[in-house]
């Protein structure tokens, strides 16, 4: 095999595929990129058996062939060579040259053959969605995902398509984030569980434009994410998901219209007293045209007023304040509407179209200590 291309294109190819190398494998295959050059384009590959990404890269195919080179090496070679053209020569033995301007690297391949493609998905009636769209939409709920496989399907998120609607869903058993996009077509009923994972390195691959878009296919096992020059295949999360209807109340007794920058800049502070590890709530006293913040911790103590509109009952409650910042820093609306019902049952941040709900559960604290 011999190919020329340009550094920039094979760097953004390598970084694009790079985020389907496993860390940890016994495969030792499965730590390489696989170059194709074996048909009349270049392709580079990776795949970790759950997630595998596939992209096309422009290049100039000298001699036809296929290598599967160590990801971690080829990678760093490739970012560490003059903004040149790339030459990328191998033999039969696996021996890689790969040469640019005055600097030459010798490094030994394995067998393409021997490397697992992405699987052959059937793509049947894609969902189009604009990049920029399905790029803010995992920013906006990939925060409350589990990091922990206590319950699997916590990790990922939920995917439900109903006609023109996308329904994304993700919680962590303190909090929901519900996101609802209006699709340009109507679809047929599909619900689906997809890895954080997948959906955080899709995140940031994509470019986000908002006149290109992503083609998502569905099946069985798999969802498959279609743009630009690039593919990305992963596996699902089996099982049924939560009902989360069932957790979702309109009722309240606390209704309050707040800034948001003016609260999340106030949360924000108060974290300033909160050590890494540290359970201390931020405790909201809510009362007629104001909201008052306090915090106490070993550092010190924080209190901050901020005018509201509030409807209903005062209320004393706390809340994790990361698990407020979280949801606060995705939502783009200047002020948001806060529904609470008493200080142990759930707060929700929702908006009258019914484009986001975030829930938070408080916390237990002792009111006399604060």
């Amino acid at each position: 095999m011999k190919l020329i291309c340009s550094k920039s294109n094979l760097l953004y190819g390598v970084n694009i595929v790079s985020k389907a190398v496993p860390t940890r494998t016994t495969m030792s295959i499965l730590e390489c990129i696989l170059i194709d050059a074996s048909a009349s384009e270049i392709k580079l590959t990776a795949n970790d058996m759950e997630l595998g990404i596939e992209t096309k890269i422009e290049g100039e195919i000298v001699e036809r062939g296929i290598i599967a080179l160590d990801a971690k090496i080829f990678s760093e070679i490739v970012r560490k060579l003059p903004d040149s053209d790339i030459v990328i020569e191998t033999d039969a033995s696996f021996k890689t040259t790969i040469t640019c301007e005055k600097a030459k690297f010798n490094i030994i391949g394995k067998s393409g053959e021997d490397f697992s493609g992405i699987p052959f998905i059937e793509r049947n009636e894609p969902i189009v969605i604009s990049q920029f769209t399905l790029k803010e939409v995992i920013r906006q709920t990939i925060f409350s995902i589990a990091d922990n496989d206590t319950n699997k399907l916590m990790t990922g998120e939920l995917f439900e398509i109903n006609d023109n609607q996308l329904k994304v869903v993700s919680l962590d058993g303190h909090r929901i984030s519900i996101r609802n996009i209006m699709l340009k077509n109507n679809y047929d009923f599909k619900k689906v569980v997809v890895p954080g994972k997948t959906l955080q390195e899709v995140s940031k691959i994509l470019p986000g434009n908002t006149e290109d878009e992503v083609e998502i296919f569905l099946t069985k096992n798999h969802i498959v994410f279609v743009f630009d020059e690039t593919t990305v295949v992963s596996r699902l999360i089996e099982g049924e998901y939560f009902k989360i209807e069932q957790m979702i109340s309109s009722d309240y007794e606390t209704k309050i219209h707040i800034n948001k920058r003016e609260l999340l800049s106030c949360i924000d502070r108060a974290t300033l007293l909160v050590k890494e590890g540290d359970k201390k709530p931020i405790i909201m006293n809510i009362t007629d045209e104001v909201m008052e913040l306090k915090i106490n911790s070993f550092i010190g103590s924080m209190n901050e007023e901020i005018g509201i509109e509030k409807e209903g009952s005062d209320i004393l409650i706390g809340f994790n304040p990361k698990f407020f910042i979280d949801a606060l820093r995705v939502i783009d609306e200047e002020s948001i509407t806060i529904y609470m019902v008493n200080p142990k049952a759930p707060c929700y941040i929702r908006d009258d179209d019914g484009k986001f709900i975030y829930l938070i559960l408080p916390v237990n604290f002792n009111a006399s200590a604060n």
